[in-house]
């Protein structure tokens, strides 16, 4: 664990007032209680001074009030899901917990909106959403665990981007608390607003440091009436990409386009027996079209003749739901089935250009020749040009080198005219790489940005900005 940087008469000050505004059960101090929120997704280890699980907003305009006074560092957390970083307390401090604001507090479904607190589980609200015959297509792989707050922080996407969008586009409003304790409200629920400065936007992915979000409005969207999935395998990933490009530059648009990669398939295999993986597969692409069922049915068909006129070997239509599912745990099941390569990885989300992708993949590729003792595995959102790339590695002593290969790909990411992060916000694992994508009166910018909502730095800091403080 990091040491924490708030002193015992610091924390001390706040218990009595934190107590009595949330309840003792509610304000954490002891060392068994703070050690689980010391961590997220990144797997990184930070032990946070106190822990507050505020219920209300009041809850958190009080504690933000007083962590502001004192000058302690207040670190939002989620599902601490993140894989960059976002939630974990690297000064110590105030972690807010935001499990116990969890409620839908309303689905109006003559206006398409539903208003939530940020502790709401993604899928909970895809669920609800559902019964009205609704839909909020923001799906990250860790929908049914992470939080809107959090997709909110992070700006996150999903599988359904290339036809959807990403989190930003899904949000209308927002009641945040400010560093200040004051509370904020962005935008209407209304499907269009154009008054004044866009603060819901720029709020969207700033990742907790300019402001606390304790009320979220969503626009949903009418349920497809269809979906049809396919799952195709190739000889090459050149195949698989040139599949990709050919089904969008003739006017298809599908819900989700996934691309896996031939260490990503070897991994696979052993995980589902139900799906018999073609030993000669380099590539696989997983594809979702939605829509009015005789539209679906009419691009399906297309789709089956393009990606067999580029050397598909093996096309497999699920016919249900459940085969429909099935075909889509071969997506899910990856992350942990990664561990077959190494003990030890780094997880990238580089996103680039779509005419670049193969360009991107041959580079790893050849990084990964130069690195013997690493194994690069890649797949992701190919349709909107997102891959992510997994560095994997056996002992902890080969770190060094993966993160070399990483800054090597980082780089060629940006040369291709890409972005260091797709979908995974910035944190602080990747605050180091952010001046080679931002020039440097951009980036200014956005620390004056920074410095007028949160004058003396206690939002989340250590993110973004490398070695930045307001001070």
């Amino acid at each position: 664990m990091k040491s924490c940087t708030a002193s015992k008469s610091e924390i001390t000050n706040l218990l009595a007032p934190l107590r009595k505004c949330l309840g003792e059960k509610n304000v954490l101090i002891a060392p068994e209680d703070r050690i689980c929120y010391a961590y997220d997704g990144s797997k990184q280890k930070y032990l946070p001074d106190i822990v507050v699980r505020p219920q209300t907003t009041q809850h958190v305009v009080e504690a933000v009030r007083l962590a502001n006074e004192h000058e302690i560092p207040v670190y939002p957390r989620g599902a601490g899901s993140g894989l960059t970083g976002g939630a974990v307390p690297v000064f110590g401090g105030m972690v807010l917990d935001f499990a116990q604001m969890n409620r839908i507090l309303e689905i109006v479904s003559e206006d398409l909106v539903a208003t939530v607190e940020p502790g709401v589980v993604t899928q909970t609200l895809q669920t609800e959403a559902a019964k009205y015959n609704l839909f909020y297509p923001p799906d990250p792989a860790s929908a049914a665990f992470s939080t809107i707050g959090g997709n909110v922080a992070e700006c996150a996407g999903g599988i359904t981007g290339l036809k959807y969008g990403v989190t930003r586009d899904y949000i209308l409003a927002l009641e945040v608390v400010l560093a200040d304790g004051s509370v904020i409200n962005t935008g209407r629920k209304t499907l269009k607003s154009v008054t004044g400065y866009d603060l819901t936007r720029l709020l969207v992915g700033s990742e907790g440091t300019l402001g606390i979000f304790t009320r979220i409005t969503v626009k949903l969207i009418p349920l497809p009436e269809k979906i049809e999935t396919l799952l195709v395998f190739f000889p090459t990933p050149k195949d698989a990409v040139e599949s990709a490009n050919t089904i969008i530059s003739h006017n298809i648009l599908p819900r989700a386009l996934e691309f896996i990669d031939k260490s990503s398939i070897d991994c696979i295999k052993g995980y589902r027996q139900e799906i018999e993986l073609p030993e000669d597969a380099n590539a696989i692409l997983i594809i979702d079209i939605d829509g009015e069922e005789t539209s679906v049915q009419k691009g399906i068909a297309r789709v089956k003749t393009f990606v067999s006129e580029h050397g598909a070997i093996k096309v497999i239509a699920a016919s249900d739901a459940k085969e429909r599912n099935d075909l889509w745990e071969v997506r899910r099941i990856l992350s942990p089935a990664l561990y077959k390569i190494a003990p030890y990885k780094i997880n990238e989300d580089i996103c680039v250009p779509r005419s670049r992708i193969l360009e991107i993949l041959h580079a790893i590729n050849d990084m990964n020749s130069r690195y013997p003792r690493l194994k690069a595995a890649n797949f992701g959102h190919i349709g909107d040009g997102n891959i992510h790339v997994n560095v994997m590695y056996e002992v902890e002593g080969d770190r060094p080198f993966a993160e070399k290969m990483i800054d090597e790909i980082i780089r060629s990411t940006i040369r291709l005219g890409g972005t260091i992060s797709g979908e995974h916000g910035i944190g602080n694992v990747k605050s180091k790489f952010l001046p080679l994508e931002i020039a440097p009166q951009e980036l200014q910018i956005m620390k004056d940005i920074k410095r007028l909502f949160d004058p003396k730095g206690i939002l989340n800091p250590g993110k973004f900005f490398n070695n930045y403080t307001m001070r």
